[in-house]
């Protein structure tokens, strides 16, 4: 229980995810995936009338780049609703996303080899 000046944490324990969701449906798992890192676009404020979990994430995100499954794991929301929320602040212009690093490449052993030796030989 709160203090009456106390906002409340957000909480999906009460709450179905389709009312957060409005039922809308989900975006396709490509628009959004879990390793997209996402933060707030600069010199924006926050949307009128936004819901507590919009507000949330607002405030989560606004600290920095965060993927998908961290602002889920965070918030304690199923990833598909927050990945709506995520979508519908990117749409709106708030929300920058930036795609996964490449994966790395693999290096053969012969490279790998000369790059240490090359390096022990600086060293000393």
């Amino acid at each position: 229980m709160t203090a009456p000046d106390e906002e409340a944490s957000v909480t999906s324990d009460f709450v179905r995810s389709y009312v957060i969701t409005g039922g809308r449906e989900l975006p396709a798992p490509e628009d959004l995936a879990l390793h997209t890192l996402v933060t707030l676009a600069s010199d924006r404020s926050m949307p009128l009338g936004a819901s507590p979990e919009t507000r949330a994430i607002w405030e989560l995100c606004g600290g920095g780049y965060l993927s998908v499954a961290e602002v889920s794991g965070h918030l304690g929301l199923p990833v598909g609703v927050v990945r709506l929320l995520l979508t519908d602040l990117a749409r709106q212009g708030h929300l920058m996303r930036r795609a996964e690093p490449p994966r790395a490449q693999h290096v053969d052993r012969e490279t790998l080899e000369k790059v240490l030796n090359g390096l022990q030989s600086l060293i000393g």
